[in-house]
């Protein structure tokens, strides 16, 4: 994504009710992308595959209000504990989950989902980890998407099906404002999140949900790349 495109693609996104912006830093532009996004009045913008304290520290610098890491490491969990802003950590096993649970995590990432097992291993989760709330991401397409909501331990999913990739490569910010609505009509009603050109999502979370979307129940996110 370009600079010039990330300013009314977040517009769009915000007016659409999708108001988290997640950038990911895999791309020489992501760091500018994120400081126009957050120029945006009610976007709300964080980063992704943060990985470092370096990463974290320049989440901050460029206006991030939370943070995602891909997995997590005793590194990584204790730079966290001195940044401001809060981290979603990537888990995919149950090892994993308790061990950022012991540090305070409720809310974590687990990716990749389809390929860790998908929605059966989350269920498997919800009796034994009955405290963590999950937020599936990786490999996730619409019909898969539809059957995460129906667990217990499960606030958002995230996928790169949400976002039409023509309307942004069109610049088609009017399509890309009205496509929440399409989403919702689809049955996505449980809360939407959205990273474009690599799936993933997230409801930020340490200790305690930070960000939530009124207009859609459970809360409703956008994520950006």
């Amino acid at each position: 994504m370009t600079c010039p495109v990330a300013r009314p693609l977040a517009e769009a996104l915000v007016a659409g009710g999708l108001p988290i912006l997640e950038v990911t830093l895999r791309t020489p532009n992501a760091l500018k992308v994120m400081e126009e996004m957050a120029k945006v009045t009610g976007a709300i913008v964080g980063s992704g595959t943060v990985r470092n304290a370096t990463h974290m520290k320049q989440s901050v610098d460029a206006g991030c209000r939370f943070m995602v890491s891909p997995g997590i490491s005793p590194r990584i969990l204790d730079a966290a504990d001195d940044i401001g802003i809060p981290l979603l950590p990537g888990i995919a096993t149950p090892s994993e989950a308790m061990t950022a649970a012991e540090r305070g995590y409720s809310f974590l990432k687990f990716f990749p989902a389809e390929a860790n097992g998908g929605a059966p291993v989350l269920k498997a989760f919800a009796s034994p980890l009955p405290d963590i709330t999950f937020c599936p991401t990786g490999g996730i397409d619409p019909v898969k998407a539809k059957i995460y909501p129906g667990l217990p331990n499960v606030i958002c999913v995230g996928g790169s099906w949400i976002m039409p990739a023509d309307a942004l490569a069109s610049g088609d910010w009017g399509r890309i404002e009205r496509w929440p609505v399409r989403l919702l009509r689809c049955g996505a009603s449980f809360g939407i999140c959205l990273r474009i050109g690599d799936p993933h999502g997230v409801i930020p979370g340490k200790r305690e949900p930070l960000f939530f979307n009124a207009g859609i129940a459970n809360g409703g996110s956008a994520f950006a790349e």
